[in-house]
């Protein structure tokens, strides 16, 4: 198997976990804890944020020196940028359009806003945080 498609798979795996741990905390805060959407997003995003880092830094791309401090800033910089592509997919749809269910705010957060994120956030790790 190629590098890049090792990659991309290892990437995907780590992704689809950290989403699930993202969309599941997300759920639960938005729902039976009651927070505001921009609260519980940002609240998901760090864990997601955390389980996506050790899963690529371990990994997708085995890199020894993805252990220390800079590259852990630079992950969570351009997971930032992601976050916000998030953020502003949530706040566009719930404040701007006026889509304040749960299940808008689902969509918009977790599934629009994070597949857009997510073409950011493989760009800036593979190219930022573990290049060769």
């Amino acid at each position: 198997m190629s590098t890049d498609r090792r990659e991309l798979i290892g990437f995907a795996a780590v992704g689809l976990l950290a989403y699930a741990v993202d969309l599941t905390l997300f759920t639960s805060l938005r729902g039976p804890a009651a927070l505001d959407p921009l609260t519980a997003k940002s609240l998901s995003f760090v864990a997601g944020c955390t389980v996506a880092y050790l899963g690529n830094a371990r990994g997708t791309y085995r890199r020894a020196h993805a252990t220390g401090v800079r590259p852990y800033a630079i992950f969570v910089a351009v997971n930032l940028a992601g976050a916000l592509v998030q953020l502003l997919c949530l706040a566009v749809s719930h404040y701007g359009l006026g889509l304040t269910s749960q299940r808008a705010d689902t969509v918009s957060g977790a599934i629009v806003g994070m597949a857009l994120g997510t073409v950011l956030r493989f760009w800036g790790t593979r190219t930022l945080v573990f290049r060769a």
